[in-house]
């Protein structure tokens, strides 16, 4: 997809798997596989890292990677500097940028090209995808934010918690289809100007609050259009995760 630049942040450190992103994936690096995946859909993809083993490994894989500071407080801030550097060694200029996450060696093609699409459409500055929920204990679980949306598919807010709460009962599985409840998938898409905007915000109340980064976005009055794609996502958060991964999934 051409006029979007793919970012993939990634980081060596990580409070509960160290080294995540070269961690072997069916014998190749996380990293690595992410990138392929992007490449599938995005003409130029990037990744941005802090440290300069992952930056050997994706080079050495013919990929392409840039040295961002280890100051970032998120992945949004390394987009910024990555997209700089990218578009200064190659003379190229995009529309918008697409922020992808690293953990998922699998990560969709149809979830990024939704999300470029939804990118794209007229008047939008910030895009995300969301999945329905399929069980009860997905809405529980506070490591899967949730997002409650408007009639035209913009969020209204995001939460570790269970929105909106459903009032005339406990919930049940199968959830109701009439009860549409998502769970953020967590790919970002933003403008160019959107990105540089937002980088320069300060932390806000509710994102310190949920430690969830898009609610600066929502606080300081940006848009943030979202678009369903029930696509599985397999993200790779522990060592656990690494290992089920291997023994379970075929390639």
């Amino acid at each position: 997809m051409e006029n979007i630049l793919a970012i993939i942040p990634s980081r060596y450190a990580s409070t509960r798997f160290p080294g995540k992103p070269l961690a072997l994936v069916h014998g190749i690096p996380m990293v690595v596989r992410v990138f392929g995946q992007a490449k599938k859909v995005f003409s130029d993809v990037c990744v941005a890292t802090d440290d300069e083993r992952i930056f050997d490994t994706v080079t050495r894989h013919g990929g392409f990677a840039v040295m961002t500071s280890t100051s970032h407080k998120s992945g949004t801030d390394s987009c910024l500097e990555a997209y700089n550097i990218y578009t200064e060694k190659t003379g190229k200029s995009f529309s918008g940028v697409v922020n992808v996450q690293g953990d998922e060696p699998f990560i969709s093609p149809l979830q990024m090209e939704t999300l470029a699409k939804t990118l794209m459409q007229d008047g939008v500055d910030i895009a995300t995808i969301v999945k329905r929920a399929s069980s009860v204990e997905d809405l529980k679980d506070p490591n899967r934010p949730k997002v409650v949306v408007d009639k035209d598919m913009n969020a209204l807010y995001f939460s570790r918690s269970m929105i909106p709460f459903h009032r005339s009962g406990e919930l049940t599985d199968p959830l109701p289809e009439d009860l549409p409840y998502y769970l953020h998938v967590g790919l970002y898409g933003y403008r160019s100007q959107a990105l540089e905007r937002i980088c320069a915000m300060e932390e806000s109340f509710l994102e310190k609050t949920e430690k969830l980064e898009q609610l600066r976005w929502l606080e300081n009055g940006l848009k943030i259009r979202v678009a369903e794609c029930n696509e599985p996502s397999f993200g790779i958060d522990t060592p656990e995760d690494l290992e089920r991964i291997n023994k379970t999934m075929i390639i």
